[in-house]
């Protein structure tokens, strides 16, 4: 009886899955170490929040940020005539 090739063994399947589970841990045991309580003094208030929810804060403005001004500078660029940006060519 011949096997079909899906019903081979998988190795870049399973070494994906491995990727992911190694990931998970990692960043469970992140949030598990990162819970300590912070004070953040904004100017008309403050705040008590725990350490990983103010990391996830900063890194959502970071992204946000860059997007924003990646596509401020690419419709500037696109406005003053510049070549397109699409990354082709």
């Amino acid at each position: 009886m011949e096997r079909r090739p899906d019903e081979h063994w998988q190795p870049r399947l399973w070494a994906v899955l491995l990727g992911f589970t190694i990931l998970a841990i990692y960043v469970i045991a992140f949030v598990v170490r990162n819970d300590d309580q912070i004070e953040i003094d904004f100017v008309l208030f403050k705040a008590t929040v725990s350490l990983i929810w103010a990391m996830v804060f900063v890194l959502a403005l970071g992204l946000l940020g860059g997007v924003v001004l990646s596509q401020l500078y690419r419709r500037r660029r696109e406005l003053r005539g510049g070549e397109p940006t699409d990354g082709v060519g």
